[in-house]
């Protein structure tokens, strides 16, 4: 079910009420998510877990509209409200986000929500709601450009950093998906208080379907620090086909061209789980990644990775991936023949890989994070499930 929310639209979503109200002793968070980048997936993922936990979700949904497709995946979960407020990194004009905080409270409001679960600090700054507040802080143009452009936010960003400031202050548990990430936001934003780490997971099912000899990529690789550019140089030196999924036109003109890879696109999820499942080696050249879900996407799906020699994708894939220099073309393309020309130590590398996986599952994460709801939350209990990967 799925509505549009603007400052005219208000009274369409109190009609809602009718439709679903929570269960008694039923933890109901309303989470925000856009249908831009990775967050789409996490918060499909997370709600899914959670509501076998007994939690129930309500989406705000913030940024460009989601595709038909999307609106189907998200709506088999329930409500789900679009609003007309941009992201925070999609805007110039602070001024924008000002009406966040009263769309939010009349949604907490309309929808009988007993938490507030927000994938972007800037959505907490000035939130008025009498309920708990949790904030994940995936990324963020201040931890990007740091990692991306070795250096600071420039001057005509810096309200960016103020109002995602005042969103951790605002929080009563800040939530990283990685330490790296965490210890990236103490450098950039200073000490910020009640600050947790809970991995990122993926429902993608482990596989061992038979692989085919080619290298796959998947990103938004408009975005800089998905660092196209140097795996597309790679793929010229590379033994085998370097295939690039992904979108190279971005919401603000950005661009990347693909000149030496086959370039396939955007795909749906679907599309990219299906290609990705076929490929022997699967690449992430990121220059920045507060976790990374397509490595372990491709870790689940039986492929051997090969990483960026970043702090993130050594935190989680050290002893489980090749690494390489994200600067140096030669470096990628150097780990791809080697796994190319040497069968065993492509298995080898693959299995281990799969293994390293199940640290990160879903049960894993949906657990941590109804911890947190329900230490701020005493009162709800959710059911427990048997430990599973």
């Amino acid at each position: 079910m799925t509505f549009s929310l603007g400052n005219s639209d208000l009274q369409q979503i109190r009609v809602r009420q009718q439709f679903s109200k929570p269960k008694r002793n039923q933890l109901r968070v309303l989470m925000s998510l856009d249908a831009v980048g990775g967050i789409w997936r996490y918060a499909l993922d997370l709600a899914t877990e959670l509501r076998q936990l007994g939690i129930e979700t309500v989406f705000a949904g913030f940024g460009p509209q989601p595709s038909e497709q999307q609106l189907r995946e998200v709506s088999a979960q329930g409500i789900v409200v679009w609003t007309h407020a941009p992201l925070d990194w999609t805007t110039s004009q602070e001024d924008r986000l000002d009406e966040i905080p009263d769309l939010l409270a009349d949604l907490v409001a309309s929808n009988s929500i007993d938490l507030v679960h927000l994938n972007l600090p800037s959505q907490a700054a000035g939130l008025r709601v009498d309920i708990p507040v949790v904030v994940m802080a995936h990324s963020c143009v201040v931890t990007w450009f740091r990692a991306v452009r070795d250096g600071e936010l420039p001057g005509d960003w810096a309200w960016q950093e103020k109002r995602n400031r005042h969103g951790f202050d605002r929080a009563d548990i800040v939530v990283s998906p990685s330490q790296s990430h965490a210890k990236a936001l103490r450098v950039s934003y200073g000490h910020i208080p009640h600050l947790q780490v809970v991995y990122n997971s993926s429902q993608a099912p482990l596989s061992s379907t038979p692989k085919e000899n080619f290298a796959f990529a998947a990103a938004r690789w408009w975005d800089e620090g998905k660092n196209g550019a140097v795996l597309d140089l790679a793929a010229a030196r590379a033994s085998l086909p370097v295939v690039m999924a992904g979108a190279v036109h971005g919401p603000n003109g950005q661009y990347c061209a693909i000149n030496n890879a086959e370039r396939r696109g955007q795909l749906t999820h679907r599309e990219t789980m299906t290609l990705m499942s076929r490929a022997a080696i699967v690449v992430s050249p990121s220059v920045y990644e507060p976790f990374g879900l397509v490595p372990l996407e491709a870790a689940r799906a039986g492929a051997a990775l090969v990483l960026a020699d970043i702090p993130t994708y050594r935190e989680l894939w050290d002893g489980a991936a090749l690494f390489a220099d994200p600067h140096d073309p030669q470096t990628f393309a150097d780990a791809i023949n080697h796994l190319a020309s040497n069968a065993k130590s492509r298995i080898d590398l693959a299995r281990l890989a799969q293994e390293r996986s199940s640290v990160f599952s879903p049960i894993a994460q949906g657990r941590a994070m109804a911890g947190i709801y329900n230490r701020l939350m005493p009162r709800v209990v959710s059911p427990q499930r048997e430990s599973q990967i």
